[in-house]
């Protein structure tokens, strides 16, 4: 019971949020910044504006609804060092980068790292609506994906300890029978024990367990 009640309280933790999609204008010149937001606004986005990296910073909310877009030179935390941060902070809000004093290796730098697209000044209106409009969509993309951890992990977080060790040899395809040896238990006693946590997974299959898994956390095939 304590066990479940912990998943249903982080199921409730989990929640989309209703606020509309912030574009976060991040440039030093207040005559872009102007320009631009003015242009976004008449095409029904909603826009914030910032001077410069250390300003936007401190208004960051990854688990918001937005994108960025992002000038590359700029004094303090330039765009590609502003970027970076927040990749090795992980799950990062898509960037459009909007430069003047862009070139082809700084472009393939950023594209590399996950940027969406790569603009130059003076900008095409439609390009830049294309852009951002792509880059709110891997946004919706990206926290939907952060929500379906939240939840696996709530959900694995339910488990015992017994009942996510016989999951995990599960997982590795071992058969009741071989998973009773393994842990040195009967085998009925797996079958309770993979039937209760299958249950908590809400899950039908060792199939849609697995992907469920590995949705969460791609790569690791389970959580350690």
């Amino acid at each position: 019971m304590e066990a479940a009640s912990r998943a249903e309280q982080g199921q409730r933790a989990v929640h989309v949020r209703e606020e509309p999609a912030q574009i976060h204008l991040v440039d030093d010149d207040e005559w872009v910044r102007t320009a631009v937001g003015r242009l976004l606004r008449s095409r029904g986005f909603h826009v914030t504006l910032h001077g410069n990296a250390e300003s936007f910073l401190d208004a960051y909310d990854p688990d918001s609804a937005g994108c960025i877009v992002l000038d590359v030179a700029m004094p303090g935390l330039d765009g590609p060092g502003l970027q970076q941060r927040l990749v090795d902070q992980g799950d990062a809000m898509p960037i459009v980068y909007l430069t003047g004093s862009g070139d082809v290796p700084l472009c393939a730098a950023a594209m590399r790292n996950g940027a969406v697209d790569f603009l130059t000044k003076p900008v095409d209106e439609e390009e830049l609506v294309r852009a951002v409009t792509m880059a709110l969509e891997h946004d919706a993309v990206r926290r939907l994906a952060r929500t379906h951890t939240v939840k696996t992990e709530a959900r694995l977080g339910s488990l015992t300890p017994r009942e996510r060790e016989v999951l995990e040899h599960v997982m590795n395809g071992r058969l009741n029978k071989q998973i009773a040896s393994d842990i040195g238990t009967a085998e009925k006693t797996v079958k309770v024990h993979r039937a209760r946590a299958m249950e908590k997974m809400r899950v039908r299959s060792v199939a849609e367990l697995v992907r469920m898994v590995e949705r969460a956390h791609p790569g690791l095939g389970w959580l350690d």
